[in-house]
């Protein structure tokens, strides 16, 4: 099977990808979950015209006159309100947040009153409509104010709260189960024997599928035994895992079992190798309604290629509005020969110029086991395969590894 091109790969991957059900959760339980359908206000906020301030609904022309007296006929609070009228020459306490009394048209503030027993003179005139919150204001009932796809954080709690929701329909959570191969591995926390090493992919890649709002079935690490690496998967099917996704064990050495095993369990594959650096061995496929994708072995390689095909998978499963990857532009701080048929993703660190400009500079050093050279970069600078030798101070585009400047 040849390689693919990395477009091609994410197009295919995200063409039989399709959000989950729905579900309904309490506004509690909704925080970061995603927004499965377009959500109408059910009231109007405000439901009256409303007083912004402490202070006397009145008639704004009676203000123009300090020396005019203004009788107080009455007070309301929040909550309450005045079944009165407020004519020409009268005024009634109010307190923020209470509905504005018929006949009145403005709010004198407290600061910009002098009360004597019932009368109130205005020491500064108000105009008409002033402090005065219009019905509707806010939001008007039948409005669309949160988008099926939106991510519902703190803000977005409070306003459909204010819609007054106590339920909201959000995407169920993909069940994401990871599975790591390889008799080298030992669990983080574990004693390496002398020809071992930490495994490390799955905690990263667990906590990557965690912030795309996945539930995570960790399956340990399977060593290159054929009959433990299907009792592995086949836990993950017997979970109903929405993706399985293997990290290492997919290439084509001797003790690379993976593909073989997903085959002998009723995996179709979909394809097997991809032409990109790092993460030349990815793998797709899927059993049944499970879908499968086999990441490479080497630390950095599975990070890239998670963050470049598992994260856009996740955030269209999820049905987020958002699929991430997306690419700036970044001016080239170190000079980058011709690249070779592969689409190479540079880790980079990333400075500003004088202009205000992004400067990406490339690591000497790439290889795809250099866990503590990833975490030092700033972002992936993406090359076009066989693209030309670069100059510093060309335009680049690059991936962000987190927020810029």
């Amino acid at each position: 099977m040849s390689l693919i091109s990395v477009e091609e790969a994410k197009a295919r991957l995200l063409a039989s990808t399709y959000p989950l059900e729905a579900e309904m959760v309490s506004l509690l339980d909704a925080g970061g979950r995603i927004l499965a359908k377009d959500l109408c206000a059910e009231r109007t906020q405000p439901p009256f015209a409303a007083s912004a301030m402490d202070g006397y609904a009145v008639i704004a022309e009676d203000t123009n006159h300090s020396e005019r007296p203004i009788q107080v006929i009455g007070e309301v609070a929040a909550g309450q309100s005045f079944s009165g009228k407020v004519t020409k020459g009268s005024a009634v306490r109010i307190f923020t947040g209470a509905p504005v009394p018929d006949g009145a048209d403005a709010i004198l503030m407290q600061e910009n009153a002098d009360r004597e027993s019932n009368i109130v003179f205005a020491k500064q005139p108000v105009s008409k409509g002033k402090f005065i919150r219009p019905e509707g204001l806010d939001f008007s009932k039948g409005e669309v104010l949160l988008k099926s796809g939106t991510k519902l954080d703190y803000r977005e709690l409070s306003l459909a709260a204010s819609m007054n929701y106590s339920q909201l329909p959000v995407y169920k959570r993909p069940l994401v189960a990871i599975l790591a191969n390889g008799d080298e591995l030992v669990a983080p926390g574990e004693e390496p024997g002398p020809n071992q090493i930490v495994a490390s992919n799955q905690i990263g890649i667990a906590r990557l599928a965690r912030e795309c709002d996945a539930n995570v079935l960790l399956l340990g690490i399977a060593p290159d035994n054929k009959e433990q690496i299907a009792d592995k998967i086949k836990q993950a099917l017997e979970a109903k895992a929405d993706i399985l996704v293997t990290l290492g064990g997919a290439s084509v050495g001797d003790h690379d079992y993976i593909q073989e095993v997903l085959g002998q369990v009723g995996m179709s594959l979909e394809f097997w190798r991809i032409a990109m650096r790092p993460g030349k061995p990815l793998m797709a496929g899927h059993i049944g309604q499970t879908k499968v994708l086999g990441l490479p072995g080497n630390p950095v390689s599975s990070l890239v290629c998670a963050l470049l095909f598992l994260k856009p998978i996740l955030r269209k499963i999820t049905g987020q509005l958002d699929l991430g990857g997306e690419r700036v532009a970044a001016i080239l701080g170190a000079s980058l020969e011709e690249n070779d048929f592969r689409q190479d993703f540079l880790r980079a660190e990333l400075t500003e110029d004088n202009n205000g400009n992004l400067v990406a500079t490339p690591f000497a050093i790439q290889d795809s086991s250099m866990l503590s050279m990833f975490t030092k970069a700033h972002a992936l600078i993406v090359r076009k395969p066989n693209a030309p030798a670069a100059q510093t101070g060309e335009q680049v585009n690059i991936i962000p590894l987190g927020p810029t400047f």
